[in-house]
């Protein structure tokens, strides 16, 4: 029997857009980067006595005099800092949306199939499951690593606290890197699991790759980039895993009211991480002639776009719910659940400072957590 854990292959496209060059030493590059993002000296004075931790990789959070100390010890040859910066150049917070899609897919698929839990041969899936997962991360390194790589000189200003820009991971090691999981994760795939998912796989690696590389670079066009970002990780994820955990357990394929609208909800809501994602950039984009939404109409209004378009999505959610057929979803979390997250939406833009960097990305970060509960609602729905 074909493994559940062909999920894991369906995409691997996250976004991470990455930025500036500085050719001076580690240090100094710091220093410029601190100045050119604005970070406030107060938080400077506060987490001065912290040591370099994994915290480090989260989205706009990292305290400089750390990060200069961790890129002294990778640079000096220690594993534990050659380890961290290997953690970082993974970049986390893209891998945790596609694997919580695949979880909540799989438990989506297996819900909607009578008899799926108590038939299901884990003996033989659970091991593939594992094989998927490794494919799974192994493409998600190649497409973030590839990015980090090419857009180098913009990190420096944009993201200084990722290893390829802060000089704790040098270029050499991140191509060797790129290179590896770049070719290992589709031969997995290839290998061991049927050829539609290798060609979805591939779909993702080729859309990922072009995203950063060049000639073509979709990042340079915002509408390309919003595209290529809305339709994987919103349409083809959440569409492949199901289908690959129903042909999985030998169960026909049927569009079900509740991966119609998944489908539907994380198609808009990735389209909003896709035009949200360059907000703290755009000191970096400007400098590099990178055409995005935020540096053509500013910060302010694309956050109040975002927001609204949010709202509207979970509006139609709740609509969704209340005219939808008696017994197609739970009202509790389809109606319930919703209107609680669209609140903590407007709390969290109502915090939102566009003037200030840190809070930029503090918004930005929301946006992702509230991605990432959707996932646990797709599973109660």
């Amino acid at each position: 029997m074909r493994s559940i854990s062909m999920l894991s292959g369906v995409m691997l496209v996250m976004s991470g857009a990455t930025k500036l060059a500085c050719f001076s030493t580690p240090v100094e590059c710091f220093s410029v980067a601190q100045r050119s993002i604005r970070i406030p000296r107060v938080i400077h004075t506060q987490r001065k006595t912290q040591k370099p931790s994994l915290s480090m990789a989260v989205e706009g959070d990292f305290d400089p005099d750390a990060l200069s100390k961790s890129v002294s010890e990778a640079q000096s040859g220690s594993l534990k800092a050659k380890g961290r910066a290997l953690y970082k150049f993974t970049r986390p917070h893209t891998i945790r949306g596609t694997i919580l899609a695949s979880i909540a897919g799989t438990i989506r698929a297996l819900q909607d199939t009578p008899g799926a839990f108590a038939n299901a041969q884990w003996g033989a899936m659970l091991p593939r499951a594992v094989i998927g997962m490794v494919a799974l991360l192994l493409g998600n390194a190649f497409i973030v690593g590839i990015n980090q790589i090419f857009d180098k000189d913009i990190d420096v200003m944009n993201k200084p606290f990722l290893p390829v820009a802060s000089g704790e991971m040098s270029k050499r090691f991140a191509w060797v890197a790129v290179l590896t999981a770049g070719f290992i994760g589709p031969m997995i795939v290839y290998n061991f699991f049927p050829p539609l998912l290798f060609k979805l796989y591939m779909l993702g690696w080729t859309l990922g790759a072009i995203y950063s590389v060049p000639p073509i670079r979709t990042k340079r066009n915002p509408i390309a980039a919003g595209l290529t970002i809305a339709t994987v990780r919103g349409f083809l994820l959440n569409f492949g895993v199901y289908y690959a955990v129903k042909d999985a357990i030998g169960a026909p394929f049927n569009w079900s009211p509740k991966v119609a609208f998944i489908a539907r909800f994380m198609t808009m809501f990735a389209t909003v991480i896709a035009v949200t994602k360059d907000l703290p950039d755009i000191e970096g984009d400007k400098a590099y002639n990178i055409d995005t939404f935020a540096t053509k109409i500013g910060v302010p209004k694309i956050a109040k776009g975002a927001t609204f378009c949010l709202l509207l999505n979970y509006l139609q959610a709740i609509i969704t719910g209340l005219i939808a057929p008696a017994g197609t979803f739970r009202n509790i979390p389809m109606i319930g659940g919703h209107l609680a997250l669209a609140s903590m939406l407007i709390y969290r833009f109502r915090q939102l400072d566009p003037d200030s960097t840190p809070s930029i990305k503090t918004y930005y970060k929301h946006i992702w957590d509230l991605f990432y509960l959707e996932y646990g609602l797709y599973t109660l729905i």
